[in-house]
């Protein structure tokens, strides 16, 4: 790949997965943070990466830093022995994007960032295989359990009301 070529899919991809990053990390910082990683990345590997795969590329390294991020993080993190749960008053809320938003937060990152791949931005299930290192079955099982998680989670839409 080029440098004229890396800087097209700068302008093309990088609002994409910034997207995709924020939905997942709910940190805007976090999600520049990831973003402008995966760029440097691809820039050390410029010469190894074709241009018809680079947004392929993009997204796969976006989701290994994010996952890499994660885990540094646990790491680095103390938690409060009590869930949060116990300090937080139940809340009816109106907006179903809200109680959806509330609904993916609760998946397992896996679960979270397939269907994310799949339902936001649109991928195959091949290509959500490919970045995460699934086969296509596991991929379709994860989203198979994450809408199901969703449509137990928000029930009917009597919550939303």
């Amino acid at each position: 790949m080029t440098a004229n070529e890396y800087n097209n899919c700068v302008d093309q991809y990088a609002d994409a997965v910034y997207r995709f990053i924020l939905k997942s990390v709910k940190d805007v910082d976090k999600a520049k943070d990831i973003v402008q990683e995966s760029f440097t990345r691809m820039w050390e590997k410029l010469d190894d990466i074709s241009y018809a795969k680079a947004k392929s590329y993009l997204f796969t390294t976006a989701y290994h830093t994010m996952i890499d991020t994660f885990r540094r993080d646990k790491r680095l993190t103390v938690f409060d022995e009590l869930p949060m749960h116990h300090f937080t008053t139940e809340n009816q809320y109106s907006d179903l994007k809200e109680v959806l938003n509330e609904a993916i937060d609760q998946l397992p990152s896996i679960q979270k960032s397939v269907l994310l791949l799949r339902d936001y931005e649109g991928y195959s299930y091949e290509e959500i295989g490919r970045m995460t290192n699934l086969n296509e079955s596991q991929v379709k099982v994860y989203i198979f359990r994450a809408r199901a998680f969703l449509k137990n989670y928000i029930g009917s839409l009597d919550r939303v009301m």
